[in-house]
């Protein structure tokens, strides 16, 4: 996380600054590019200091990704770093053109530029720092600023990091929380956060209001509307998100402090992720010290492991099972990393694995969450191979081809549709002071 010295040069928050993150898809072609710059302009105009931050054109990352793997099986995470890093520099430099066009004064900045430092973990860095002298610099001149999103400079090598998928969410929160700014706008192609993903769940309802503590749980259990570590990031420095949509007006979702929440569902959202890998170490040895030293070596490769199971060996001269979830992209590091260690008789993986979660603050304080998610499930016939929970948060992993029957089942047994009627919902909600934009 950034270190302490960001927050100190905050200070106040400051009413008078926005920051607005516009995804990939707000800023996919020239029109779409014109709308967002509008969308700056217009707040610049009622008297606001701007700065944004601006993700890759469309499937312009993805395109970069393929040119790599056309040239190397396993490209060098440093130069995939400096590859991936030119989209977003891209998608500055032309809105601030745009800008420039609508009567407006507008610098594009690179992340190093713009004084985001990172860790040395290329393709995975980590923000450090914010040295954010430079926005200043150019705020203070009545400049609108764009910063490239997703990337930053390592402050050991001096090298361009990225920060991984929806890295650019990550940029705006720090930046608002190193700049003093009360809120990150983060515009993309949908409305806000949904009790599911409305593609699988037409019905699916906006959400006004979620708690940092649910977004996170929801983030690392497959929800894509924003990456995990912006709102770890947002909790950390107090800064409000609001999810909008990037092609109409009107509220989306605030991410906000459990506080500020009226709501207490029960069951805020079912979520879900089909980019799972499941790995099984066979006759692990049965001796202190083995499993810290298998995740030692995963953390090392910068492999992150969601859940793990151990079985104990059935006899005393037998071997143990440890089996663990992975992203589907981090399994070559991952088996890599293994190999070096050799701390059992085999390994096994599962590429076709999915994972559905259901996350809301009530569960707290329900029994019966548990038995009515394996219930339903069992009830559609799907087979429940891992689990995993916190206090708010029960998390199923099955076959990736059943997913989507799940996240239906688990979305209409909870009825967290447009059309229930939920007791835990505020009269007045309407009333919630929102974000202009």
């Amino acid at each position: 996380m950034a270190a302490a010295g960001a927050q100190e040069q905050a200070g106040a928050k400051s009413p008078d600054l926005v920051v607005m993150k516009f995804g990939g898809t707000s800023v996919a072609g020239a029109e779409e590019i014109k709308r967002a710059a509008g969308r700056i302009v217009a707040a610049r105009e009622q008297g606001t200091s701007v700065v944004a931050v601006l993700s890759a054109r469309g499937s312009t990352t993805d395109e970069l990704v393929e040119m790599a793997r056309e040239v190397a099986e396993r490209p060098d995470p440093r130069e995939m770093d400096m590859l991936l890093s030119t989209g977003e520099r891209i998608s500055c430099a032309l809105c601030a053109m745009a800008i420039v066009e609508l009567g407006h004064k507008a610098i594009s900045l690179t992340g190093s530029q713009a004084g985001i430092v990172t860790d040395s973990s290329h393709t995975k860095a980590r923000i450090i720092d914010v040295r954010a002298d430079r926005i200043r610099d150019a705020l203070g001149q009545d400049s609108i600023v764009l910063v490239a999103g997703f990337q930053g400079v390592s402050t050991d090598s001096r090298d361009v990091t990225t920060l991984g998928r929806g890295g650019s969410d990550t940029t705006a929160v720090a930046l608002a929380a190193a700049l003093g700014g009360e809120v990150c706008e983060i515009y993309t192609d949908v409305r806000g956060v949904y009790s599911a993903d409305p593609r699988i769940v037409p019905e699916a309802r906006k959400l006004p209001v979620v708690s940092y503590e649910e977004m996170l749980e929801m983030a690392a259990s497959g929800a894509k509307v924003l990456q995990l570590r912006s709102v770890e990031y947002a909790r950390n420095h107090g800064v409000q998100i609001h999810c909008r949509s990037s092609s109409e007006d009107g509220p989306g979702t605030l991410v906000v402090s459990e506080q500020e929440t009226l709501e207490r569902p029960l069951v805020t959202a079912v979520t879900h992720s089909t980019d799972e890998a499941r790995v099984t170490l066979t006759g692990v040895r049965d001796e202190p010290g083995v499993a810290g030293r298998i995740l030692r070596a995963l953390a090392d490769a910068n492999v992150n492991v969601d859940m793990i199971i151990q079985n104990e060996p059935v006899s005393t001269d037998g071997g143990a099972d440890l089996s663990f979830t992975i992203e589907s992209n981090d399994l070559p590091a991952a088996l890599d990393a293994l190999k070096k260690i050799q701390v059992s008789d085999g390994v096994e993986t599962d590429e076709h694995t999915g994972k559905v979660s259901i996350v809301g603050a009530g569960m707290r304080s329900h029994p019966g969450v548990a038995a009515k998610v394996f219930e339903t499930l069992g009830g559609q016939g799907i087979n429940i191979e891992m689990i995993s929970t916190s206090p708010i948060k029960i998390s199923c992993v099955i076959a990736a081809d059943r997913v989507s029957d799940a996240v239906k089942a688990l979305h209409q047994a909870f009825e967290l549709g447009e059309g229930a009627i939920r007791k835990e919902e505020p009269a007045g909600d309407e009333h919630r002071p929102t974000v202009a934009g």
